[in-house]
């Protein structure tokens, strides 16, 4: 509840492993929200300085640079979406695991009270900062709901986690259960993808991809629903049991 006594808006908590994974994979999910009012809170575990900046490389860019390069990129496509960012600077290729890291997203998710939790998927062979950041999100979540475990803020509650989209998802075990209409906000998503051009490669696939989901999405829903000729779509999965009284 707010001090003037109304609902507190929604608030859902991204926590990815590198600068653009946000935008690639769950920019139509974060736009959506943030287009309802609802809060949108995005842990950066890293820049991708090292792993996914190819481009800056070869151009010469020094460390620093790169870094800061990919954070004004991930800064500006954030504030397109709608959503406040993070930066934990924690070093990719590896990102590695750390109690001090955990800790940090335990107030992270003690602060912002999440109502949805997205991330990685647990399996990635090609990237292995991504499940790294899987696991540190779904321990940190774990912490973050036990009464004893120190630090600042309230307990939460236990949001379900969504896991979204991986580069190769047939290498990942990846199933698409849960397929979100970005339609509407489609325009923007495609607005923020264009903030990363140290990653301008990826654009045309993750338009086409959507696409794909959209088609499934359609295909899912029934023909008679009034759907969009054109819908787009991001793909997730969920990870703990829906609570519900009725199937739908």
């Amino acid at each position: 509840m707010t001090q003037s006594g109304a609902p507190a808006p929604r608030s859902t908590l991204v926590i990815t492993a590198h600068a653009g994974d946000f935008v690639w994979r769950a920019g139509g999910a974060v736009a959506l929200a943030a287009s309802r009012g609802e809060k949108v809170t995005l842990a950066c575990l890293t820049f991708g300085e090292r792993g996914e900046s190819a481009k800056a490389w070869r151009e010469g860019r020094t460390l620093e640079e790169i870094k800061a390069l990919r954070r004004d990129e991930a800064a500006r496509a954030a504030a397109t979406l709608g959503a406040e960012i993070r930066f934990f600077d924690a070093g990719d290729y590896p990102l590695v695991a750390t109690a001090e890291l955990t800790d940090r997203l335990v107030e992270v998710y003690r602060a912002v009270q999440p109502d949805v939790v997205l991330t990685h998927p647990a399996q990635d062979p090609y990237n292995g900062d991504h499940p790294a950041a899987h696991r540190m999100a779904l321990e940190a979540r774990i912490l973050a709901q036990a009464i004893g475990y120190p630090g600042e803020g309230e307990i939460i509650g236990a949001p379900p986690v969504f896991c979204f989209e991986p580069h190769q998802p047939e290498m990942s075990g990846f199933k698409p259960e849960v397929l979100l209409d970005i339609t509407e906000v489609w325009e923007t998503k495609r607005e923020a993808m264009e903030c990363l051009g140290a990653q301008q490669h990826l654009w045309d696939y993750y338009t086409d991809l959507a696409v794909r989901r959209g088609v499934q999405l359609r295909r899912n829903a029934g023909p008679n629903l009034g759907l969009a000729h054109k819908t787009m779509a991001e793909a997730y999965m969920r990870l703990y049991p829906q609570i519900a009284k009725e199937l739908a």
